[in-house]
């Protein structure tokens, strides 16, 4: 089911004609309303994910309800050679114009429970993986001096921390300062870098990981720390990327823009409050976060 149709978006139709997108982790999620945006804002859109049935059925739902071209790839971006033959593909109709790191993992954890496998499957995707997809692409605009523009898609705790979510929190912040980094070595050769650090946009895969004591669907009341009273909606968050994407945002270059209605600045956006919870609690988490991940893991035909 689509989110959304052009009274949602706040630009002029066809403002992304020309443009040609990439969105990791676009089969589902914040992914796919960022590739709905931009397709229906006239781009032709790549998703990548590793779970090919629903990469390509994302693609197909997306084109018949607005058109355009919206391709799904199944790439799993732990694999280097994976993403350079996936780009291979894509760039063989020619370059792309723009990049959204949003491929991610995580899942609550006491950091003391934790094991080297269940660190390396968040760091692996979102602080290596989004390096590695950055890097593929970028050589080859700085090879051919094609302007590009890249956005991650980070979280408000690159500001302050996040505990019970550390490989998480650290692989984010990590792409903060690849941002940062990479806006000042290559935005003289025409590509720029920024990030978005969404608050409370809740999905299915995020409640089913974050919340494994609840019902695993994202609808519920919004967090009482965030000052606008709310959750954001999935079309703020598409106008925001739009912008960062397009070319007339060209002197925006470096930035990581917060938007969660204020929430990091009153002290929410965070699990701390998960400092009260014992043994028990814990293990029941964990219990409800193995069993999501069976049923993903059996979706994945690479």
């Amino acid at each position: 089911m689509t989110e959304f149709t052009m009274d949602d978006l706040m630009f002029r139709p066809g403002l992304m004609k020309g443009q040609r997108i990439l969105i990791t982790g676009g089969g589902t999620g914040l992914g796919k309303v960022m590739a709905e945006a931009c397709l229906m804002l006239g781009a032709d859109v790549y998703i990548w994910g590793r779970r090919g049935n629903v990469i390509e059925d994302a693609a197909k739902e997306l084109m018949d309800a607005h058109g355009g071209k919206c391709v799904g790839m199944a790439c799993d971006i732990r694999v280097p050679e994976a993403i350079h033959d996936a780009m291979d593909e894509i760039w063989s109709g020619g370059a792309l114009t723009g990049l959204v790191n949003n491929a991610a993992g995580n899942f609550i954890s006491r950091t003391e429970d934790l094991s080297p496998r269940g660190f390396d499957a968040i760091a692996n995707i979102v602080f290596r993986g989004s390096f590695f997809v950055t890097l593929d692409a970028g050589k080859r605009w700085l090879a051919e001096g094609k302007p590009a523009s890249v956005v991650s898609i980070l979280t408000t705790w690159v500001w302050h921390g996040g505990p019970f979510t550390v490989p998480s929190a650290m692989s984010k912040a990590g792409l903060n300062v690849m941002t940062q980094s990479l806006a000042v070595e290559w935005g003289n050769r025409g590509v720029r870098f920024n990030a978005i650090a969404p608050g409370p946009f809740p999905t299915e895969g995020m409640s089913a990981r974050l919340n494994p004591g609840g019902s695993g669907r994202p609808e519920g009341p919004a967090d009482p720390m965030i000052p606008l009273g709310r959750n954001g909606e999935m079309r703020e968050l598409a106008n925001l990327a739009v912008y960062l994407l397009h070319p007339l945002s060209a002197y925006v270059n470096g930035q990581t823009i917060a938007i969660d209605g204020g929430s990091h600045l009153a002290g929410g956006g965070g699990f701390a409050r998960l400092a009260s919870w014992g043994d028990k609690e814990w293990e029941e988490a964990r219990n409800a976060i193995r069993a999501t991940n069976e049923k993903d893991r059996a979706q994945r035909t690479v």
